[in-house]
């Protein structure tokens, strides 16, 4: 984008949400794991915004902590320290890049489906009109809550009406103002000084601009008017209470999992999985029903997730399998490897290629070598596993001794029997075997055989007398 068609962005973020009844600034409520105001700001950037402005008011620092962590100094925030409406808030933003000479797009901090796709063609659309205000428009059988659009006989814009201050026939109207704007800067600077609060809400609106502009583009040879362009709603609803906020991530998530299937993935139902908009995934990989994939989780070519996964910052691997409902975060799954059903991954678990992590296994912290197996009922934490390793079921890693976590290793090879406890720090040397039941404190060398458990004593009819009092004990236990 040349330096003639560079624009400036205006979010409005800076009014409560009071119907989302929170003690949270609305604009700061997640959305598919990202700040709501987040969506707005990315598609203004996407669309190659020179600046991007937040205008923030209700609950400030917290509005303003978001945007730091997450943009740094792309983003500016301009403060409306009082409530004074729309038209007030654009002016608050405004005032941060007073000498701009091109277009400034303005939209709302709730715009959560927003694309950049819809800004660049309502710039475009501004600029091959010579418009002074071009704004987004669309139709609503019920248009209840939004401004309506004010059109003269011959079909032109002249303002936008006000919910609250809507005759009973402007109520009746469909074609409504989702409230996306491209406004010339100039225009902007004049016109905002004219604003009035003569309407219900006693406040500036920004939609008294279109009346403006509609004046401004009637004198002969005027280079202004308003320009209409008619936008799918889909792209155009907010966020006002919880309710909307669920129906918007479900759009949202719909949205996201049909530009995978585009991309040659196979989801198996795209209405019951929720992919966030950070996560990547390969062609030809297999998403089942009710997955979560969340963060910056990558999904490589051939991998299968089935039924109920959730995956956090994890990467999986070429053709890895995943069984139903396993949970991993800020984990790496080798490919080939199969994880699962009911396996949990916690974070800085790191599967090499061909790694089988089974049913009710948790892995903490802890490197496992290609072609090893933990296959059932193990806990693995802060632990460091060779090549071609057999953890059996029941094992556990005693890494903490409530002050220090400590490393348990077991060297390429390596057998550890069922039930057995490895108090770490201790090395498993390679090839070693530990015998099933067997509480391990001490390395075991190269080849060796350990074996840490009691001797079993057996004591002739012992049991039968055992059983008899304890007979005794629950019949006396009922008499009293």
């Amino acid at each position: 984008m040349s330096a003639g068609e560079d624009f400036v962005a205006l979010v409005l973020a800076a009014g409560q949400g009071k119907r989302m009844r929170s003690r949270l600034p609305k604009v700061v409520h997640p959305l598919l794991g990202r700040p709501m105001l987040c969506y707005p700001v990315d598609a203004a950037l996407a669309a190659g915004a020179s600046q991007v402005v937040c205008v923030i008011g209700h609950g400030a620092d917290e509005v303003s902590r978001v945007l730091a962590q997450r943009y740094g100094e792309r983003v500016r925030t301009a403060l409306q320290a009082e409530q004074r409406g729309t038209g007030d808030a654009a002016r608050c933003g405004q005032a941060l890049v007073p000498e701009f000479q091109g277009y400034l797009v303005i939209l709302y901090g709730d715009s959560a489906l927003i694309t950049s796709h819809a800004l660049r063609s309502l710039l475009d659309h501004a600029r091959a009109e010579s418009a002074a205000v071009a704004l987004l428009t669309s139709t609503l059988s019920d248009a209840t809550g939004y401004g309506r659009i004010i059109r003269d006989a011959h079909g032109a814009i002249t303002r936008i009406q006000e919910q609250k201050d809507c005759s009973q026939a402007e109520a009746a109207i469909q074609e409504f103002n989702p409230g996306v704007y491209a406004i010339r800067a100039s225009f902007f600077r004049d016109a905002i000084t004219r604003l009035t609060p003569n309407n219900a809400q006693g406040e500036l609106y920004l939609t008294d601009l279109v009346a403006l502009a509609a004046e401004s583009g009637k004198s002969a040879g005027a280079s202004g008017g308003v320009a209409g362009l008619p936008w799918d709603v889909a792209e155009l609803h907010g966020v006002n209470d919880r309710e909307e906020l669920a129906e918007r991530e479900k759009d949202l998530a719909l949205r996201i999992a049909r530009e995978h299937m585009e991309r040659g993935v196979t989801l198996r139902d795209p209405a019951r999985v929720r992919i966030e908009p950070g996560v990547t995934i390969e062609p030809d990989a297999v998403i089942g029903v009710d997955v979560e994939l969340r963060g910056t989780t990558h999904i490589a070519t051939g991998a299968t997730i089935d039924v109920g996964c959730v995956l956090i910052d994890t990467d999986v691997g070429e053709g890895a399998q995943l069984l139903p409902y396993c949970v991993s975060t800020q984990s790496v799954i080798g490919g080939g490897s199969r994880v699962g059903p009911f396996s949990h991954l916690r974070p800085g678990s790191e599967l090499d290629r061909d790694v089988h992590i089974g049913n009710f296994v948790e892995t903490k912290a802890t490197k496992v070598g290609q072609g090893s197996k933990a296959n059932h009922l193990a806990y693995l934490g802060n632990g460091v596993i060779g090549r071609g390793v057999n953890v059996g079921a029941g094992t556990i890693f005693c890494n903490y001794d409530g002050y220090n976590k400590f490393t348990t290793t077991l060297e390429d090879g390596s057998f550890i029997g069922s039930d057995s406890q490895l108090i770490a720090p201790v090395t498993i040397g390679k090839n070693a075997y530990v015998g099933t039941g067997s509480t391990i404190s001490q390395d075991v060398p190269e080849d060796a055989l350990a074996i840490g458990r009691a001797r079993q004593v057996n004591k002739p009819g012992l049991g039968a007398k055992l059983r008899a009092r304890l007979k005794a004990m629950k019949e006396a236990a009922k008499k009293k």
